[in-house]
């Protein structure tokens, strides 16, 4: 094994045994007569700490890890979740430098000796950094000012590298996440992970996103300018800061508004592209004030996991979500069955599958829903019970392959839109951009 390979390797390794250590620590605080709700509040903080910035440190996949988990804090116990925010906030926008002499050879190898008589003007520092690489801000030859993503040498290696460790782990790390099931959203970023390494097809995606919100008086998506299999030249877009300062710190109002933009964004991008914007996390949606630094405009970044969804939304979800939200457990359990998510020879008792699933469909039975922190763990602790009756529901549903990233959007979706604390017109919004739905 490579050094830098095992290096990483040891790293991702030492995460749980480290929590294990400072455990068996705490449990001596505790005999000595600290209280248990102090000891395990630094326990909580020393852990989160070193584990994002051990992610954040290795890129690749897991970085990526952490930005999927830190759509999903929402769903963590209060108690848990304070020490951790801090962590996975700082997570989703930044990562160490590469050396701006690697910068230049990448562009060289992807554009051309002749690149730097295209980029006039390269900034020396990166403004951004994404999972598998960084972006810098610079000046093409006809005045534009442009956004170069650079991808990481090695990349490919250590995403590959990182998420079959992480997927050995899986178990090990699942107590530094109380609640959420760590194994699938490493399965599924494992299965994207070859996707996400070519930006020709990010530009492809991205290409088809900016025609068609072209114009759009709320969100706003860069144009492609150039590239390469490891290189994407976009124009720039002038912003203040992400939907993760809004998060922080937003007022109620702006909470509404780009909260609203962000559902709409997403339910209306299979319709008119043909594609789900499929990695929402805060870091890849940016504030665009309006005039006199009013509420204005959304932009949206990182097209690389995209859903192609021919023909836009399939018909059967927003049905599914219809009867869920009409409480019609045998409709429901009917179209389940037919769209695959129960399979054939399977029972299931019609009224607990609608027991497990009304949580995430609460929203769409209201003109108006509040979304929240205290929302989103009281659905993840409902389903996550197994006192309660419908918990073995779970055990007898299947995810079809054709919905494994509308299934991972949709609960990204729900975990922003309750960090947020938007209160929205859901139903609405199902009604009118969700085929099925309003049928």
């Amino acid at each position: 094994m490579p050094r830098n390979a095992a290096r990483r390797t040891a790293k991702l390794a030492a995460l749980p045994v480290a929590f294990a250590g400072r455990n068996a620590i705490g449990l001596g605080k505790r005999l000595g007569g600290k209280p248990a709700e102090a000891v395990m509040s630094e326990i909580q903080q020393r852990t989160a700490e070193q584990v994002f910035r051990t992610l954040g440190e290795l890129k690749g996949g897991a970085m990526k890890f952490g930005q999927a988990l830190s759509v999903l804090e929402a769903a963590l116990p209060e108690e848990m979740a304070a020490p951790y925010r801090e962590q996975l906030t700082k997570l989703q926008d930044s990562a160490p430098p590469m050396p701006t002499a690697v910068v230049r050879d990448q562009l060289a190898a992807e554009l051309g000796a002749d690149w730097a008589q295209r980029l006039t003007w390269l900034d020396g520092g990166p403004t951004a950094a994404a999972s598998i690489g960084q972006v810098h801000k610079g000046t093409w030859y006809d005045g534009r000012e442009v956004a170069v993503k650079v991808q990481y040498p090695g990349a490919a290696d250590a995403l590959q590298a990182d998420l079959k460790q992480l997927g050995r782990l899986g178990k090990t790390i699942a107590p530094l996440i109380p609640g959420i099931d760590v194994k699938p959203l490493i399965e599924e970023l494992q299965t994207r992970a070859v996707e996400e390494l070519d930006y020709r097809l990010e530009a492809d995606a991205q290409r088809g996103f900016a025609t068609a919100y072209e114009g759009d008086p709320g969100i706003v998506v860069p144009h492609v300018v150039d590239g390469g299999e490891k290189v994407l030249i976009t124009e720039w877009l002038e912003s203040t800061s992400s939907l993760a300062k809004v998060i922080a710190e937003g007022t109620e109002a702006e909470r509404d508004h780009y909260g609203a933009l962000f559902a709409r964004f997403l339910f209306t991008g299979p319709a008119i592209t043909g594609m789900l914007h499929s990695d929402p996390h805060p870091g890849n949606f940016r504030i665009i004030p309006g005039p006199d630094g009013g509420l204005g405009r959304l932009g949206v970044l990182d097209y690389g996991a995209v859903a192609r969804l021919d023909g836009g939304w399939p018909q059967a979800l927003g049905r599914l979500l219809r009867k869920a939200a009409d409480q019609d457990a045998e409709g429901l359990v009917a179209t389940l069955r037919a769209e695959g998510f129960i399979k054939d020879r399977t029972t299931v008792d019609a009224d607990l599958v609608l027991d497990y699933l009304a949580p995430f469909v609460e929203p769409a039975r209201t003109e108006e829903f509040q979304f929240s922190r205290e929302w989103m763990r009281a659905t993840f602790a409902k389903i996550n019970n197994p006192r309660d009756p419908a918990y073995t529901v779970a055990l007898k549903l299947n995810l079809p392959p054709s919905y494994l990233l509308i299934h991972r959007t949709w609960l990204g979706g729900l975990g922003m839109l309750s960090q947020l604390e938007t209160k929205a017109p859901f139903r609405a919004m199902l009604a009118e951009h969700l085929p099925g739905f309003a049928d």
